[in-house]
């Protein structure tokens, strides 16, 4: 039997497919945090010029995403990591993040921060392996107790 393949590209976040995944990690975070501490990016804004969206592929099929959006010089904020439920355990998140530093370095970026919910572990403890660390609330964001900010020099 022959691994899947998988692939992270960059791609268009409103294509049926993948604003279906987009609809996925909204069902998530919804089920997870209450409306004013959801900062969930609209597939139209992860489309604008000064954002980067990522799509991983497993044999075709769209399993995850990540993106980045320019908010200052040379600093991105990253947003919409997802892997969807059936995709998880396997290391993809961590490719998912590996690639998005990649396109941000490629793009002179030497800063990403972040936004997660405090209730995201998984999430958490990937990006603290990656070396991103706690940071004051960034481009706009009010403290939230449910919120954890972070940032990570590239």
């Amino acid at each position: 039997m022959q691994a899947p393949r998988i692939s992270i590209a960059p791609e268009d976040p409103r294509q049926p497919e993948v604003r279906r995944l987009i609809d996925l990690s909204d069902a998530y975070m919804q089920a997870l945090y209450p409306p004013d501490s959801n900062h969930l990016a609209a597939a139209e804004t992860l489309a604008a010029p000064d954002t980067v969206f990522l799509v991983a592929r497993r044999d075709g099929e769209a399993i995850g995403s990540i993106a980045f959006r320019l908010i200052a010089p040379g600093h991105a904020e990253m947003k919409r990591m997802f892997v969807r439920a059936d995709a998880r355990g396997h290391g993809l998140g961590r490719r998912l993040l590996e690639a998005l530093e990649d396109a941000a370095r490629r793009r002179q970026i030497a800063r990403i921060s972040l936004e997660t919910g405090i209730l995201q572990v998984e999430a958490i403890g990937l990006y603290r392996a990656a070396g991103y660390q706690e940071c004051p609330p960034f481009a706009g964001y009010a403290p939230d107790p449910l919120s954890l900010f972070l940032t990570r020099r590239l």
